[in-house]
């Protein structure tokens, strides 16, 4: 499955991003700090629908990978600088659980069950899936590849991309799927065709502006480019199956903010807000009570097809899986 369609939107970076916020029903003033990997879209939508609801509050932004944000943390937790981490899959998250504290925000009501951290550290903001982001106009007019399985071909080799696994939980949760569906043999063959960058944003930049056919990552973060109007970009849902993730964010352990940490995840999590990111930044809300396909021009959940993976089983074998993974990349050369 490919889609195309046009919107106009940017992708850019944000950091120290800071608004005044407030808390409804509350007369509370102060600063939260979120520790975010997600994009300016996100981060605005957020910020804007508390703009309106909010007022009060000082709400500051420190951006970066997932995986660069959570050895951040890691390094300040004697002394915490952040109060909510915004986000990441459980297949990282998993193995960094003394980062967090627990909190059960009345919002998960709205939320599957599933989605929730059994002891609650975490919670399901949104829902992710897997994709090809393809740059026709680099593919030389052959035909675009159909499955993961296609993306192996010789072909291919050198005009794909994809983020480092250690540093985004985008390409861990894409690259385990892979090993998981393919086997080492083929996690080996991808990894020989593939080139690896340090940074997310890059995989979307250099496929948007024809460095690279194509691209690895979330449907989120490629669609931004079909609905920006550049027609030559096509996501592609593997038909062999796709990989889906949920994001999560979590309340800092020993948040600066306290209680006003919570209210923020509160803000994260609530109705108004997951609507405002799917418009603005098409993430796929993990309420139950939003209908995407009234929103926005993605496809149905349900039509696409999901290769299930255990995500408890890749935040455990997280390590192992990185070092196998970067002895396949050095060896390849890319």
């Amino acid at each position: 499955m490919s889609l195309s369609i046009t919107r106009r939107t940017a992708l850019v970076g944000v950091t120290g991003l800071g608004v005044t916020i407030a808390l409804p029903g509350r007369a509370q003033t102060g600063s939260v700090v979120i520790y975010t990997s997600n994009n300016a879209q996100a981060v605005e939508a957020v910020t804007e629908v508390g703009r309106k609801r909010l007022p009060g509050v000082k709400f500051s932004t420190i951006t970066g990978g997932s995986g660069q944000l959570l050895r951040r943390l890691e390094a300040e937790a004697a002394k915490p600088q952040g109060d909510v981490f915004w986000s990441s899959s459980a297949n990282t998250l998993g193995a960094f659980t003394a980062l967090f504290e627990p909190y059960r925000s009345p919002e998960l009501a709205a939320i599957p069950k599933a989605l929730h951290h059994p002891n609650g550290l975490w919670s399901a903001a949104n829902i992710h899936v897997a994709v090809a982001m393809v740059n026709r106009n680099q593919v030389g007019g052959a035909p675009l590849p159909k499955t993961w399985a296609d993306l192996l071909d010789p072909r291919f080799k050198g005009k794909m991309i994809i983020a480092d696994p250690a540093n985004s939980s985008t390409a861990l949760t894409i690259l385990w799927g892979v090993e998981k569906m393919l086997g080492a043999d083929g996690l080996k063959r991808l990894a020989s065709n593939i080139k690896v960058t340090s940074a997310a944003a890059t995989v979307l930049r250099s496929v948007g502006q024809g460095e690279f056919a194509i691209g690895l990552t979330f449907e989120s973060n490629a669609y931004a480019y079909v609905a920006g109007g550049q027609k030559e970009i096509s996501l592609v849902y593997p038909s062999d199956g796709t990989f889906s993730t949920a994001e999560y964010l979590a309340l800092i352990k020993g948040a600066p903010a306290g209680e006003l940490a919570k209210r923020a995840c509160d803000h994260l999590l609530s109705k108004d807000v997951q609507t405002e990111l799917l418009l603005a930044a098409y993430r796929r809300p993990a309420r139950s009570d939003i209908d995407v396909a009234k929103l926005v021009e993605l496809p149905a959940l349900s039509s696409i097809k999901i290769f299930p993976v255990d995500e408890e089983e890749a935040a455990a074998k997280r390590a192992d899986f990185l070092k196998r993974w970067q002895a396949l990349a050095a060896a390849s050369g890319n």
